[in-house]
């Protein structure tokens, strides 16, 4: 408990109450309105929840203004560069790096559930062909709790892991079974002696016809963009995989709740809007021309990839993604990209522009992502079933921390409402 207080006084009838104040590690102090209700008759008005701490959490830290995010604490810039993805998974899921026993047994527990019932690979045949495949992604992963029902007591410690488990390992193998299938191609089988972003690139882009070896650089950027996906503290679907956990609904149904949280335009789609974007200004000769449509406020058209609802000064996901954008395209034997160039001249333009400056709109991760998934192959329509991969190990994460929570109970947000007052009924005849 806190020995400090905030004192809320309402100034129409002279009467206050004192809330307790809590300090992080690091971060804003918050003021616990929990007892608003009981001692004023107030809610709290927070649309968006934009200044709410909704939870106590001990994975994710983000600075907005200074531009800084860590996992567990570990600054996000030197786990990009120096780990990979499982060993970011098991940090972000247990609390701290693995040791080299520790992290060859989750590896090696990962790579031993990466394959799919084969009742399961059926369920994918009843969509239609060229249907969305995070639509196919939101179907399946919630029916994983029919497939796999021998570990679903939420209330088992062991159960919860397997299922974590089970999620980390499937998920790209459905994604990549959502690919083939949106394609007509036959789903590929996981490989054991492929690591986690090799055995991903595998099953999207092998075939029966011929050997596939993964490019090294793409595998490389692979890592990269899952590590920096993979969480991002208390945001839209990270909460909605809370809420759902909070009714204590099984974790493939939430992380289902997640997925579909995750592909609207707003959240895991942007970087799919960001492409089309680009492709709706189409040369560099056009620039100014959608720079000036920008900042019309009766234009409808928008700068997708600048700007973040918490980074106010930098994102800085961004930096570490431009270089691997840059190695990606001049990896490739043809370096010319129009769309690269156009993103570069795109991106001086409006960090040289007033009025994108005084707003701080800079690039954030999206803008350059489906750039480097284009460059790889990627079709626009897996660049959010891309995000859920990574982000799995984030909601996974949560929930179990959620479920470890002593404070644990049911989310019920409440409202000010603005309907009609009571009224009473009236008979059809004589309205």
């Amino acid at each position: 408990m806190s020995d400090k207080k905030v004192t809320l006084t309402n100034t129409a009838d002279g009467t206050s109450v004192d809330l307790p104040v809590y300090k992080g590690t690091e971060g804003p102090e918050v003021a616990d309105i929990s007892t608003l209700y009981k001692h004023t008759g107030m809610f709290t008005y927070d649309p968006g929840f934009v200044a709410t701490a909704s939870c106590r959490s001990a994975i994710t830290y983000i600075d907005g203004d200074k531009g800084i995010l860590r996992y567990r604490g570990y600054p996000i810039e030197q786990l990009a560069k120096e780990a990979s993805f499982i060993e970011v998974a098991y940090l972000l899921i247990y609390g701290e790096l693995p040791t080299a026993v520790e992290l060859t047994k989750f590896e090696s527990t990962i790579r031993h559930h990466t394959m799919i019932k084969e009742t399961l690979k059926n369920f994918f045949d009843g969509f239609q062909y060229d249907a969305h495949p995070m639509g196919i992604m939101v179907g399946v992963v919630g029916s994983l709790s029919a497939f796999y029902h021998d570990s679903l007591d939420i209330n088992n410690p062991r159960h919860r892991e397997i299922s974590a488990h089970r999620l980390i390992a499937k998920m790209p193998t459905i994604a990549a079974a959502s690919y083939k299938h949106n394609v007509g191609e036959p789903i590929v089988y996981p490989r054991n002696d492929l690591d986690y972003c090799e055995n991903f690139l595998h099953m999207m882009f092998s075939n029966p016809c011929e050997e596939y070896t993964p490019d090294p650089v793409a595998v490389k950027a692979i890592n990269t963009l899952f590590i920096l996906h993979a969480d991002h503290e208390q945001n839209a679907s990270t909460s909605t995989v809370r809420l759902s956990g909070s009714s204590q609904a099984n974790p493939f149904a939430c992380i289902a709740a997640g997925i579909a949280s995750l592909w609207g335009p707003s959240h895991g789609g942007a970087n799919e809007a960001v492409l089309d974007m680009l492709n709706e200004i189409g040369d560099v000769s056009q620039i100014d021309k959608y720079i000036a449509k920008a900042k019309d406020k009766d234009d409808p058209f928008r700068l997708m990839g600048f700007g973040h609802r918490v980074y106010k000064n930098f994102d800085p996901r961004a930096t570490l993604i431009r270089e691997v954008c840059h190695e990606v395209l001049e990896n490739m034997k043809d370096n010319d990209n129009p769309l690269f160039e156009l993103a570069l001249e795109l991106e001086k333009v409006a960090l040289e522009d007033e009025y994108f400056v005084e707003r701080k709109l800079y690039p954030n991760v999206d803008f350059y992502s489906g750039i480097i998934y284009q460059a790889l192959g990627i079709p626009t329509s897996m660049f959010t079933v891309m995000f859920a991969v990574a982000r799995t190990v984030g909601w996974v994460a949560h929930w179990l921390e959620m479920m470890n929570d002593p404070e644990f109970r049911i989310g019920r947000p409440r409202q000010l409402y603005t309907g009609a007052p009571m009224r009473d009924y009236v008979p059809v005849a004589k309205r």
